[in-house]
């Protein structure tokens, strides 16, 4: 069984996901229930979890404020929150996933199998444990749910992304993926990443543009030889973004 602990100030919160670890995640035993900062460090260290469902926004002290007051962080980081704007700063403190209120039951199970794999792979270590020291935090990996898995992706090496409906097409050379996630939400994660929004419908790597055509229509073409339309309220912006890109 995988310990863990669940940290939320909102009583509700607290049993909700409890009640969804119970029904879907059967290798998951949760051995404590946390309201506030101080408490959390407390049953940290009482009952050290192998995962730590985290809210951020909570009085007094934020999610990201426990991390802080943590000489090391030795379990598997799963904010879950209301809020879309923190998932570049969540990538920052390596955290494994970053789950949205209500709570989606697949993505839930999707950021559990995940934390399994991780854990199970770091008990194979000659150390027994991966322990993230969070001044040196690694070179960040996207979390893509897919049918039938997970990907983890470089931000860089992703081309574009475009969005059908609800769900978002990833493309890499040679490679697509699918997810259910819509291209909003990766809007927010990737933009710190040089990353940006062309039209409603595609989100291109900058540095991955080749060029720019204004001949029937705004279009950027990529690297890999395909396209995106380029609205023209986006126009201006995209060509500033392009000259002050790293």
């Amino acid at each position: 069984m995988i310990k863990a602990l669940i940290v939320d100030d909102e009583q509700h919160n607290r049993e909700n996901l409890l009640h969804l670890l119970t029904l879907y995640c059967t290798n998951i035993q949760v051995v404590a229930l946390a309201e506030n900062v101080n408490d959390a460090i407390i049953l940290i260290q009482k009952h050290d979890p192998q995962i730590v469902f985290l809210d951020i926004e909570m009085p007094n002290q934020t999610g990201f404020d426990l991390l802080r007051l943590l000489t090391e962080v030795h379990f598997k980081i799963i904010f879950v929150t209301a809020h879309t704007h923190y998932a570049i700063k969540a990538i920052k403190f390596s955290a494994l996933d970053y789950l949205l209120k209500p709570v989606d039951t697949d993505d839930l199970i999707a950021a559990v199998e995940r934390a399994k794999i991780e854990i199970h792979n770091s008990q194979n270590l000659q150390n027994k444990s991966l322990i993230y020291n969070l001044n040196n935090a690694s070179t960040p990996k996207i979390t893509v749910s897919v049918k039938g898995g997970l990907v983890f992706l470089d931000p860089s090496s992703i081309i574009r992304l475009e969005a059908e409906g609800s769900y978002t097409h990833i493309f890499i050379v040679g490679e697509t993926y699918i997810t259910s996630k819509n291209i909003k939400e990766y809007e927010e994660l990737f933009s710190d990443f040089s990353f940006f929004r062309v039209h409603k419908s595609h989100l291109v790597n900058l540095k991955m543009v080749k060029r720019f055509s204004n001949v029937d229509g705004n279009y950027v073409f990529m690297n890999d030889g395909s396209k995106a339309e380029v609205s023209r309220r986006k126009q201006e912006q995209f060509l500033e973004a392009m000259r002050n890109r790293n």
